[in-house]
């Protein structure tokens, strides 16, 4: 009596748990708790199911609600409840259509939606015939002949694979390992083909690039193969999104490696191109630029990898917006040396190896960075100068002049005949002339005036060589010249001193120095000048 009670109490509550679940069609939650609610294996009465699509009705109806189930779970689509609206009014927002409509999955699958007809909702008629259509891409006709002839043994279960679907998979992987090989030299070929028409440069490091690049490109398109392929196996969701999820992650780092290496031969291109140019500035932007780039890629690749494990890009973006706003204003500085560098190189005030004067600081530019500036002074001592500083400062750029002036007064004596200094003017000038170091065109060599110790004579030339070092040799050629014709016309040159004259001294005379004004003497001193460059080689031999 006690089991035959048992039995009528479970019996009972079987039948009200049965009639728990209803048909309803009354909102979007209700309709697609309907569907999916009587596909499941403990409740599966597909006729209910079949109650959600419009304009259909019998087994047509049963089997597109059958199949819209297996795409979604194929697809490795759950619905979270919790999120579809229950209103019987309802209009999606973000629907383009117009009406009382709701999309299920609008970012991954817009065709899935449902609409409000009359008072009930249903599946809508685009949804039902694009399932057909769906349905046969992802599940080819041979899917369903391999489950017929696959024997009973190939249905085993091992982790929730079945034996056959195992052996899909190893098929699978195996036609892909044979694509890479051959996929990698024709994309190598038409990338390698792209560069020359684009550009026609030929470098070996760009070709190793290309040949790098290459590979997760073939990787990306066999990622694409084998997700397109991967429905055919009729996995359980579960184990279907797990290899989703896998091969999403793949992907995206494979793009990120794309990226990177397209980044690697974009800056290739460019530094090819850098070092044909006069400017050395460019071929300082490349490695700042390089790592910009990289920044950039590895930056929106994390974002888009947070994306797969449900975060929000729009939060991401955000809480990185609030994030970088409140680094700006703890770090201002950075803030001010990085907009300096962009002005830097924008504005081109300098190129590297140029001589500048910028502030108290006087010297070669070395490098350009994201932050500063490395100038090296002439004792090679090293000076580093915020961009931010540097952009706002008067720089004297004297790497961009046309010449290099000098100016410098020689100072000879009192006592020096007219005719000297009239001799040894010329013969500066004469130098000046034949030297190919200095600007022909425009130069001063005067008697200037009357120093306190000496005659001032004027000498203001200007050197083609813009080069500090070049400079410094030039200077040396013109002083050594100018020291040789001095000494052959024995004009002397003063230094600071008191001279006592004594008008009257017991056996003494005064002592006066000797000149040579003999006018063809001085001619010859004159015309024996060295013609250009035996100085400047008697220079590089010492």
């Amino acid at each position: 009596m006690k089991k035959l009670f048992l039995f009528f109490l479970l019996f009972s509550a079987s039948l009200i748990a049965q009639n728990k679940v209803k048909v309803d069609l009354s909102n979007p939650n209700a309709t697609i708790s309907t569907h999916l609610y009587f596909l499941q294996p403990g409740t599966y009465a597909p006729e209910k199911a079949a109650t959600v699509i419009y304009g259909y009705d019998g087994m047509k109806a049963q089997e597109i609600a059958i199949k819209l189930k297996t795409i979604m779970d194929a697809k490795g689509l759950k619905v979270d409840f919790s999120m579809v609206p229950t209103d019987k009014m309802y209009s999606d927002t973000t629907s383009t259509k117009g009406g009382n409509q709701y999309l299920l999955f609008p970012s991954k699958m817009p065709e899935i939606y449902l609409e409000k007809i009359e008072d009930n909702w249903y599946y809508s008629k685009v949804t039902s015939s694009k399932v057909i259509e769906l349905y046969d891409l992802m599940y080819p006709w041979y899917s369903e002949k391999l489950q017929e002839i696959i024997p009973e043994a190939g249905h085993r279960k091992l982790f929730n694979v079945e034996v056959w679907q195992y052996l899909g998979l190893l098929i699978l992987i195996a036609i892909s390992f044979g694509l890479f090989y051959v996929l990698r030299k024709i994309v190598f070929l038409i990338l390698n083909k792209s560069q020359h028409s684009i550009i026609n440069i030929s470098n070996e490091e760009i070709k190793s690039s290309l040949k790098k690049l290459a590979r997760p490109i073939v990787l990306l398109i066999l990622m694409a193969f084998i997700k397109n392929r991967l429905p055919s196996l009729v996995l359980h969701i579960d184990v279907y999104n797990f290899l989703l999820l896998a091969i999403n992650i793949m992907v995206i780092v494979f793009w990120i490696y794309v990226f990177m290496k397209l980044v690697l031969v974009i800056m290739s291109i460019y530094a090819k191109y850098a070092d044909s140019t006069e400017s050395k500035l460019d071929d300082q932007l490349v490695p700042v630029l390089r790592n910009f780039l990289m920044g950039l890629v590895i930056f929106l690749g994390i974002l888009k990898l947070l994306t797969l494990f449900g975060v929000d890009p729009v939060t991401v973006v955000a809480g990185a917006s609030i994030g970088g706003i409140a680094i700006a204003l703890a770090s201002q500085d950075t803030v001010k040396n990085f907009i300096g560098t962009i002005m830097i190189f924008i504005d081109k005030p300098f190129h590297i190896g140029d001589w500048i004067e910028a502030g108290t600081v006087i010297g070669t530019v070395e490098t350009v960075g994201f932050r500063s500036t490395t100038v090296r002074a002439a004792d090679t001592t090293v000076f580093q100068i915020p961009n931010s500083q540097l952009s706002e400062m008067v720089v004297n750029n004297k790497g961009l002049r046309s010449f290099r002036r000098y100016t410098t007064n020689l100072g000879i004596r009192y006592d020096t005949p007219p005719q000297l200094i009239e001799a040894f003017v010329h013969g500066i000038r004469r130098i000046i002339e034949l030297d190919p170091a200095t600007r022909t065109e425009e130069y001063n060599v005067e008697f200037a005036g009357f120093a306190d110790s000496s005659l001032s004579i004027l000498v203001n030339v200007y050197f083609v060589n813009l080069d500090w070092n070049s400079e410094q040799t030039s200077k040396h050629i013109l002083h050594m010249k100018i020291l040789k014709l001095s000494h052959n016309l024995g004009v002397k040159f003063a230094f600071p001193s008191s001279t006592l004259m004594i008008e009257q001294f017991p056996h003494k005379k005064a002592e006066e120095p000797i000149y040579n004004t003999d006018e063809n003497r001085i001619k010859e001193i004159l015309d024996a000048i060295n013609l250009p460059g035996e100085d400047e080689t008697s220079h590089n031999k010492i």
